[in-house]
């Protein structure tokens, strides 16, 4: 393997140690800092330093990095550019990336799942207080700590003021930004989005930490863009044969996940607490229709680990 040859180097005083991530547009290093200790130091891209548009998006990252601050949130610590190489320094956090987690260990305990949306929840709502809206909230731009089931927000890197006028806009009209697994139906379009696009986002996590799996099951991109834009989501308790949560938490989720914005809830926050009390008594009650203790206890032992 070809060692990156920024690795070893310093930007700003900040050592390079390795590299441990790579972006669309950025590539991520540990850093090592006499005042500030170990950090993630993020550099643009060689081929896009010259690339106005994402020059200015990388510029808008760390601006709304220093605008959104909470528990919940990485904190920027300094950005700048030294020799001609934009960068941005946030704090080192502990764990993984929830996307790699989820694929190992979802369906999630309950109260995990009320827990991990809660915390993101929170996150998001402080972006939505700053005016911010990410724009991109999904698995990958979430770091987990299971040990203290902790997370931590990341990268607000196409994230959009709500407030943005036509010609500050970075995306042109009708092209979308976001990940198409988790953007909302209204995106689509690429026209400016409201904090209830985050939202959706969110419910379609929840949905997948309680099923291990997405509410749509396109099997290309073309398709996905159809079924977002025409059909409903499979209904949280459709998702697996083994699979039933009771019927507040599939009424929960499946708002979330409403395609109209006004039809979600008034806030993330909202969504997040309406599925924490849900997922209080998160199953079925047992009755002979549940054909003796076959599901229910399918269902608590799926989560017994």
């Amino acid at each position: 393997m070809t060692r990156d040859p920024l690795v070893g180097t310093t930007i700003a005083g900040f050592t390079l140690l390795d590299r441990v991530g790579e972006g669309g547009t950025a590539t991520v290093y540990r850093a090592q800092h006499p005042t500030h200790g170990t950090v993630a130091l993020k550099v643009l891209k060689e081929k896009l330093r010259s690339d106005r548009t994402a020059v200015a998006r990388f510029t808008r990252e760390a601006s709304f990095g220093t605008r959104v601050t909470g528990p919940n949130v990485i904190r920027t610590i300094e950005t700048g550019e030294d020799a001609g190489l934009p960068y941005l320094v946030i704090e080192w956090a502990a764990g993984e990336l929830m996307e790699s987690y989820a694929k190992r260990n979802a369906p999630f305990p309950p109260d995990e799942v009320a827990a991990v949306i809660s915390q993101i929840a929170g996150a998001v709502y402080a972006a939505h207080t700053a005016g911010i809206v990410h724009r991109d909230l999904k698995p990958d731009n979430v770091m987990y700590d299971h040990d203290t089931r902790t997370v931590k927000l990341l990268d607000f890197g196409i994230a959009t003021s709500t407030d943005v006028t036509p010609d500050q806009r970075l995306t042109r009209a009708g092209f979308f930004v976001g990940t198409l697994m988790y953007v909302a139906p209204e995106a689509l379009s690429g026209e400016v989005v409201s904090p209830a696009a985050d939202q959706y986002s969110l419910a379609t996590m929840a949905y997948q930490f309680l099923t291990g799996t997405l509410p749509y099951t396109a099997k290309s991109p073309r398709e996905m863009f159809t079924q977002l834009l025409s059909q409903p989501p499979v209904a949280l308790n459709k998702a697996k044969p083994d699979i039933a949560y009771s019927t507040p938490v599939e009424e929960v989720v499946m708002k979330g996940l409403a395609k109209a914005p006004k039809d979600r809830y008034e806030s993330v926050i909202a969504f997040a607490d309406a599925l924490r009390v849900a997922l209080q008594d998160p199953f079925p009650t047992k009755t002979a229709s549940n054909e003796g203790p076959g599901l229910f206890s399918k269902m608590k032992g799926l989560f017994g680990r």
